[in-house]
């Protein structure tokens, strides 16, 4: 898996995690949409994922481009841990 491939994976992951907390924001989809992800100010990435979406697109599918404006920092969700030896 390519640099482009991963980020395009943790973005899709990310966005998936907004819908589950924002269920409505996905009412703006058509179905079958081919939805594109985006990152703000990312051009290279932006191109990538646009050449990747169109050439699996189908006839008349409508293609919905997602603009991540801004990610918050990844942080751990480990509450607790110790080291065993």
């Amino acid at each position: 898996m390519n640099i482009m491939e991963r980020k395009n994976t943790e973005l899709i992951k990310e966005f998936n995690r907004y819908i589950r907390e924002h269920p409505e924001f996905a009412n703006n989809i058509p179905n079958n949409a081919n939805v594109v992800m985006q990152l703000e100010g990312d051009n290279a990435f932006n191109t990538w994922s646009d050449v990747v979406a169109k050439s699996h697109v189908e006839e008349g599918q409508p293609i919905v481009y997602i603009r991540i404006k801004r990610l918050k920092p990844i942080h751990s969700r480990i509450e607790e841990l110790e080291i065993v030896v």
